[in-house]
């Protein structure tokens, strides 16, 4: 599967121009998610199928990043805690880490949102460049839409994010 990625990012990259942003996104706000499927920590398998009609927040992270751990307790208290019992889901995707560290990094954390695993950047290739770093969250609509995307810890953005999934729920609870 990785070798397929890495041929559909270099004739991408080729023949249609798609360079990284400056934040190292591949992808941007408008476009459809690209399909995947994760290996979460407690060994099930989730696919962008399967969380269709849910507001979507993909968290990239890693046990090493240390403004990743500055930012998940804001995730867990501030968009899971608040938005879990809604057609939400947040996910965090670790970077390349054996389950072991994935799961310690969970507890350490004290996070309760699901975590999965990302054997070689595999997941994160389909959304930015491989070498960019990871702390950046995509927000998806109930389409499977990217609509919105962070990178780093910034409290302004990190608000506009909640902001946004808060309206997306919102929106949904009226039709």
């Amino acid at each position: 599967m990785g070798r397929k990625i890495t041929i559909l990012f270099l004739v991408s990259h080729f023949i249609f121009g798609i360079d990284p942003d400056d934040r190292g996104y591949i992808v941007k706000v408008g476009d459809p998610c690209p399909d995947f499927s994760l290996t979460m920590i407690d060994g099930k398998s989730l696919s962008l199928n399967n969380i269709k009609g849910k507001v979507v927040v993909l968290q990239f992270t890693a046990s090493w990043c240390s403004v990743c751990r500055k930012e998940m307790p804001h995730l867990e208290t501030e968009v899971w805690q608040r938005f879990k019992d809604e057609d939400f889901i947040l996910i965090g995707v670790d970077r390349d880490e054996p389950l072991d560290v994935v799961k310690k990094f969970a507890d350490e954390m004290k996070v309760t949102y699901p975590m999965a695993l990302d054997p070689g950047a595999e997941i994160f290739g389909l959304f930015a460049d491989k070498k960019a770093g990871v702390t950046r969250n995509i927000v998806l609509d109930q389409n499977g839409k990217i609509v919105f995307l962070t990178r780093l810890f910034e409290e302004k953005e990190f608000n506009q994010m909640i902001d946004v999934i808060d309206r997306l729920i919102s929106e949904n609870k009226k039709t």
